[in-house]
C-alpha cells in the first residue's frame, strides 16, 4: 500500500513564503547573503578575476606592455555589468581578451573573464543562445592561437632557460585553445545548470502557490456547505418549534416550556457549530474560542432525531450491523445526509404519519433511508411538490442546494444519494457510502 501524506490546505501567499524560506535556509549563510545582495556579488566576482589576472599584468607591465593591464582593467569593469547587460559584456570581454593575447600571448588565465561573461549568459538566456555565444566568444580566441602557433603572427614563447622540443610551440598553442574551450564550456554549462534549478524552484513555487488557491477555493466551498447545513437545519427546526410552542402555550404551558427550551438548545446548538465552521478563518482565535475540529457526528446523531421529534416529526430510526466507522469526518457526512433529509422533511412534509431513519452497515458499505408517507408540499398551482431532486424535475420549492451538498460529501467516499418520490407517495432519501479504512489499515 502507498501511504499518502495528508497536507494541509494554505494560502498562496503563506505557501510563497514557505517556499522561499526553505530555499533560502538550503542556500546557505554565505550563498543567502550574496544572493540577497547582487552588488556584493559582483565586487566578489571582480576581486576572484583580478586575482586570476594579476600575473599576466604584472608581467605585461614588467616587459614594458602597460597597454595589457589597462585592456585587463577594461574587463574588470565590463563585468560589473554583466547582469543588466550579459551579451554586451561577453562581447566588449572577447574583444579586450583578443587584444591582450595579440600584446602578451602566453600570459596566465587571460581568459578567465569570458567565464564570469558566459555564465551570465547562460543564466537569463536559452540553452541554445548560450551555445551560440559561447561558440562565437570562443572562436577567435582558438583561431588566434592557431594563428600564433603556424601562421603569420609572431608569439613564439620566451626565452625560458631550457631546452624545449621543436614543436613545443605548437603543442603548448593547441594545449591553450582546448584549455580556453573547456573552461569556457564548463563556465557555460554550469549557468545552465544553476538556470535550469532556478526554473525549477520557480516551478515548484508557482504550483505552490496554485494548491495554496486551490486550498482556498475547497476551503470556502466546505465552509459554505456547512453553513448552508447548519443554518437551513437549524432555522427550519426553531421556526417548527416556535410554531409548535405557539400552538400548545394556552393548553398545554409545560409542554410549551419544553418546546421553548427545545428551541434555545437548537439556537446555541447552532451558533457553536457555526463558530466551529468558520473558525479556521479566525487566525487569531485561541482553541477555547473556535474549535476547529469536525463536529462529534457519532453522538450527536441521537441528540439531532430527538431534537426533530421535538420539533414535530414522527421519527422511527433504526441501526442494523456494525456501528459506524470510528472515522470523525465519516460520520459528519452520515450525520449532514441525516439532518438535512430530515430538514426537508420537516420543510416540506405535509399530513406525516411516519417518517423511517435507517442506517445499515454492510462490512465497508453504509446505506440511508430517509422515508416519509407525506403529501408533500403544495406550489403555487396547488399541486402536490416535494423536495427538490433529480427525479423531479418540474420546479421544485428549494434550491437544490441541500441535495448538491449531500452529493458532494457522497462522493468523498464513491457513494451515491438518490432523492425522489417513494411507493407510499411520501419522499425517500437512498445514498449509499463506501468506507475502506479498515482494509487500508490490514494492508499496512
Amino acid at each position: 500500500m502507498i501511504d499518502v501524506a495528508v497536507v494541509k490546505d494554505a494560502p498562496a501567499g503563506q505557501a510563497d513564503a514557505s517556499f522561499a524560506e526553505i530555499t533560502a535556509r538550503r542556500r546557505g549563510r554565505i550563498r543567502r547573503y550574496l544572493f540577497q545582495h547582487p552588488r556584493a556579488m559582483d565586487a566578489v566576482v571582480v576581486a576572484c578575476y583580478l586575482v586570476l589576472v594579476t600575473p599576466t599584468a604584472v608581467e605585461s607591465v614588467l616587459d614594458g606592455v602597460w597597454q595589457v593591464a589597462v585592456l585587463l582593467a577594461a574587463a574588470a569593469v565590463a563585468l560589473l555589468f554583466r547582469r543588466s547587460r550579459p551579451v554586451r559584456v561577453v562581447a566588449v570581454v572577447a574583444a579586450l581578451e583578443v587584444g591582450v593575447t595579440l600584446l602578451h600571448p602566453w600570459g596566465s588565465n587571460v581568459s578567465a573573464g569570458l567565464w564570469f561573461a558566459l555564465y551570465s549568459v547562460a543564466l537569463v538566456r536559452s540553452r541554445r543562445f548560450a551555445l551560440r555565444t559561447l561558440a562565437a566568444a570562443t572562436a577567435p580566441l582558438v583561431v588566434l592561437y592557431f594563428q600564433l602557433a603556424v601562421g603569420p603572427l609572431d608569439g613564439r614563447l620566451p626565452d625560458m632557460g631550457v631546452s624545449t622540443p621543436e614543436n613545443f610551440q605548437l603543442i603548448t598553442s593547441i594545449a591553450a585553445g582546448v584549455s580556453i574551450t573547456l573552461t569556457n564550456v564548463i563556465a557555460t554549462g554550469i549557468g545552465v545548470s544553476v538556470r535550469q534549478r532556478r526554473e525549477h524552484e520557480q516551478e515548484i513555487a508557482a504550483w505552490a502557490a496554485r494548491a495554496g488557491r486551490l486550498g482556498q477555493v475547497t476551503e470556502r466551498n466546505r465552509i459554505a456547505r456547512e453553513m448552508h447545513d447548519v443554518v437551513a437545519h437549524s432555522l427550519t427546526v426553531m421556526v417548527a418549534l416556535s410554531d409548535g410552542a405557539a400552538v400548545v402555550a394556552r393548553r398545554d404551558p409545560a409542554r410549551a416550556a419544553e418546546v421553548l427550551g427545545e428551541l434555545s438548545h437548537t439556537g446555541r446548538t447552532a451558533l457553536a457549530d457555526m463558530r466551529r465552521v468558520l473558525g479556521v478563518l479566525r487566525d487569531d482565535a485561541s482553541p477555547g474560542q473556535a474549535p476547529r475540529e469536525p463536529l462529534a457526528a457519532g453522538d450527536s446523531l441521537g441528540k439531532l432525531l430527538e431534537g426533530f421529534r421535538t420539533a414535530g416529526l414522527p421519527l422511527h430510526y433504526t441501526h442494523t450491523g456494525p456501528s459506524l466507522p470510528d472515522d470523525a469526518a465519516f460520520q459528519l457526512t452520515v450525520y449532514r445526509i441525516v439532518q438535512e433529509s430530515l430538514t426537508n422533511v420537516l420543510r416540506y412534509g405535509r399530513s406525516l404519519s411516519r417518517v423511517d431513519v435507517a442506517i445499515v452497515r454492510d462490512g465497508s458499505t453504509v446505506t440511508i433511508d430517509v422515508v416519509d408517507d407525506g403529501k408533500g408540499s403544495v406550489d403555487s398551482g396547488g399541486r402536490a411538490a416535494a423536495a427538490p431532486g433529480p427525479r423531479d424535475p418540474g420546479g421544485p420549492v428549494g434550491s437544490g442546494q441541500g441535495l448538491a451538498g449531500m452529493l458532494e460529501r457522497a462522493r468523498i467516499y464513491a457513494g451515491t444519494v438518490e432523492a425522489g418520490r417513494s411507493a407510499d407517495h411520501g419522499w425517500r432519501v437512498h445514498a449509499v457510502l463506501h468506507w475502506h479504512g479498515e482494509n487500508e489499515s490490514r494492508s499496512t
